[in-house]
């Protein structure tokens, strides 16, 4: 998953943007998920209420996080990355990876969503640690 979301860091923001041209944040999780035949739906909203709820102190690479940045509910959604941080479009930085401590996001925040289970989680961390070590290895 990071060579996916590392491969469009700095993709500008575009309202409604689902490619690689742009992203809102909906169309970013979803682009991300896509790649692993994951298919999501292009809201923040819906997305929140997908997968399993998981707490804040149990996240995990590859889930879903929420916030409430308009003051109306679920607004908007990242990826978890790992150690604190999350991947996001930014309205005003495009795709960034910003710390869930941040002040700004710490306040906001409203939820997680674990939307791969644990076998598909391992399959794909297997075969990005494959791709990384040259591959299985064959006698």
């Amino acid at each position: 998953m990071d060579g996916v979301i590392d491969d469009v860091i700095g993709t500008p923001y575009k309202a409604a943007g689902t490619t690689t041209k742009g992203f809102d944040c909906s169309g970013f999780t979803s682009y991300v998920f896509k790649q692993f035949k994951i298919k999501l739906p292009h809201s923040s909203s819906s997305q929140s209420g997908m997968g399993k709820k998981v707490t804040k102190d149990d996240l995990q690479p590859g889930d879903l996080v929420f916030f409430n940045t308009s003051g109306r509910g679920v607004s908007h959604v990242g990826v978890y990355v790992g150690d604190g941080q999350f991947a996001h479009s930014s309205s005003s930085k495009g795709v960034i990876i910003s710390e869930l401590s941040e002040s700004y996001y710490a306040k906001r925040y409203l939820s997680a969503r674990r939307i791969m289970d644990d076998k598909s989680f391992e399959k794909f961390a297997d075969d990005v640690a494959d791709q990384q070590d040259g591959g299985p290895d064959v006698d």
